[in-house]
C-alpha cells in the first residue's frame, strides 16, 4: 500500500492512504459523471457549500465514501469531488434537513448573484439607451 502526500491549497498537510481498488476505482470510476457539468466540485467548495472540514472530506476519501481525482491549479492541488456523493456524506453526517437547508442557500447564493448581474447588465443598457436617446434629439 503507498501513502500519498500533498500540500493542500490552503496550507495543512494530508495524507492518504490508497490501496490498489481505491486507485482503479479513482482513475476508471464513470468517466461521464465525472464531465457532466454541476456533477463535481471542489474540496474547497464543498467546505464552503456543506460547511464540511478539509479532516471530514480527507477521512470520507480514506474511508471509500467520496471519490476524487486531483488536480493542480497554478501549482496549488485540489482535489475534484463527486457532487452527489459529498451531498450523501453530509446527508449522514447531519441529516436531510440539514442537507435541504444548504442546497437552498446555495440557490438563494445563486439567484442573488445572477441577479446583481442582471442589474448591472440593465444600467448599462439603460445608460446606453440615454446617449443615444440624446444624440437623436440633438
Amino acid at each position: 500500500m503507498a501513502k500519498k502526500t500533498s500540500k493542500m491549497s490552503h496550507g495543512a498537510e494530508e495524507s492518504i492512504h490508497d490501496d490498489d481498488a481505491a486507485k482503479k476505482r479513482n482513475m476508471n470510476g464513470g468517466d461521464s459523471m465525472w464531465s457532466r457539468k454541476g456533477a463535481t466540485l471542489s474540496d474547497k467548495s464543498a467546505r464552503q457549500e456543506f460547511g464540511l472540514t478539509q479532516q471530514e472530506i480527507i477521512a470520507a476519501i480514506r474511508v471509500g465514501k467520496l471519490q476524487f481525482r486531483e488536480s493542480n491549479m497554478h501549482g496549488n492541488p485540489w482535489y475534484r469531488l463527486l457532487r452527489h456523493e459529498v451531498e450523501s456524506l453530509v446527508r449522514d453526517k447531519s441529516g436531510q434537513d440539514h442537507l435541504h437547508k444548504k442546497q437552498l442557500q446555495k440557490e438563494l447564493a445563486d439567484l442573488n448573484k445572477e441577479a446583481r448581474r442582471l442589474t448591472t447588465r440593465l444600467k448599462a443598457i439603460e445608460r446606453r439607451r440615454a446617449e443615444l436617446m440624446k444624440e437623436l434629439e440633438g
